[in-house]
């Protein structure tokens, strides 16, 4: 039996250009008419006048890569339908787990042999590991869609700044007040969300996130308004000062008593040890939790709350305990960013870094911790290296993730669960 073949017609290929070539046009003119309030005008303060400048470069490369993305997407179909793209290696959660405390072994050793301005880096990545693992516990595990984890990464640095401030303590000593303040919130914020799912939910929690930035910034008298609090203390080596000199008279900085001449990159690598320790802590604590009955449950009521209902668990209890250590971990966060910064403002920890947090967890892989790491290391070491792209870095941010949630989006290393097969 002979089978026919029937080739492809002129007009039908035209028709599709014609389709692809309105739909592009629509979607530059849109994009314009999206960015140009955002990119292509700007205010700028000349002395005393405000002055609006135009800056149509980024408007117009936005334009045209929308162009072209659009009128390239049937080609881009063609060849996803017989082209198979490169896929990472899959690994299971015992090669995961040793896979991370591998690069938690490199990264000790690291900062002794890298740059000043690297480690530095690093730690601001290892910040937002923190910050990812412990929004990996609501998001990635429990399925709670939380757009105002920032709010707790707030709470921790506020709780330190003024207990430092007004009561001259230590980071080590404030380091689990601040952690249980920002759990006291998480908990707070978990009742009246109960009910909420889906978009309901994140609009609460989004809510959340913008009332404490809002109340750091006209408190004035309590956290010092738009102007923050400065002159944080750094952290100590069992009550040593690493620094030049002792701020309390008569003490000994950590540098004198072993007897070491000071430099200004001990400091960096001491604050980079540091967060690399607070990983550590971040990382076999949930490494636990989600082996243990609660992160079970947590799992459970992500698939299917009502089938969590019928196994006998309380989704409220379960919500709860989500909200409440997830939030913990970012406290921890939140104190050694004030300590490393020596300064909290508002204007820290705005929705963009929400947003940021949650792409780390999305573009890594929903529950997958090493998945979160690299995602974490990319999206803060990237921006870094390409200083020279600054004023474009929220756009290819945005098309990096697009792409990223066209080819994988399930994650860059997502988390595979074991399966028990009955025969």
């Amino acid at each position: 039996m002979s089978h026919i073949v029937t080739p492809v017609s002129t007009p039908l290929i035209g028709d599709t250009f014609a389709r692809s070539l309105k739909s592009a046009l629509t979607a530059s003119v849109l994009t314009a008419v999206l960015t140009t309030p955002i990119l292509g005008l700007q205010l700028k303060l000349e002395g005393y006048r405000v002055v609006l400048e135009s800056h149509w470069r980024p408007v117009w490369i936005a334009m045209l890569v929308v162009f072209v993305f659009q009128l390239s997407r049937p080609g881009f179909a063609y060849v996803s339908n017989r082209v198979r793209m490169p896929a990472f290696p899959a690994f299971n959660a015992r090669q995961q787990r040793i896979i991370v405390w591998m690069l938690f072994g490199i990264g000790l050793v690291w900062p002794f042999f890298g740059e000043r301005g690297s480690v530095d880096v690093a730690t601001l990545a290892l910040i937002y590991v923190i910050l990812g693992l412990g929004l990996n516990i609501v998001v990635g595990f429990a399925g709670l869609l939380d757009l105002g984890y920032v709010g707790f990464y707030a709470i921790g640095g506020y709780t330190y700044a003024l207990l430092n401030q007004h009561f001259g303590l230590g980071f080590w000593e404030c380091l689990p007040l601040a952690a249980a303040a920002s759990a006291l919130f998480g908990f707070i914020l978990g009742f009246p969300v109960l009910r909420l799912r889906g978009d309901y939910l994140a609009i609460v929690t989004l809510g959340f996130g913008e009332i404490i930035r809002l109340l750091a910034n006209n408190f004035t008298g309590l956290t010092g308004g738009p102007d923050g609090i400065s002159g944080i203390a750094k952290p100590t080596v069992f009550g040593f000062e690493m620094a030049r000199s002792a701020t309390v008279e008569g003490a000994k900085t950590f540098h004198e008593l072993i007897g070491l001449e000071y430099r200004s990159e001990h400091m960096v690598i001491f604050l980079y040890l540091v967060a690399l320790f607070l990983v550590g802590i971040t990382l076999f604590v949930t490494g636990r939790l989600i082996r243990m009955p609660m992160g079970r449950a947590w799992e459970a009521l992500r698939d299917d709350e009502i089938a969590c209902r019928s196994l006998g668990l309380n989704p409220t209890r379960i919500k709860l305990s989500a909200f409440t250590l997830g939030a913990s971990f970012a406290g921890l966060a939140g104190a050694f960013f004030a300590a490393r910064q020596g300064l909290v403002t508002p204007e820290s920890f705005t929705f963009i870094e929400s947003a940021l947090i949650l792409a780390i967890v999305v573009l890594g892989g929903m529950g997958s911790q090493l998945g979160v790491i690299l995602a974490a290391i990319l999206l803060t070491v990237l921006p870094e290296v390409a200083r020279g792209f600054a004023e474009y870095r929220m756009l290819i941010f945005g098309l990096v993730m697009i792409l990223m949630m066209m080819w994988r989006p399930q994650g860059l290393l997502p988390a595979i669960r074991q399966h028990v097969e009955l025969q």
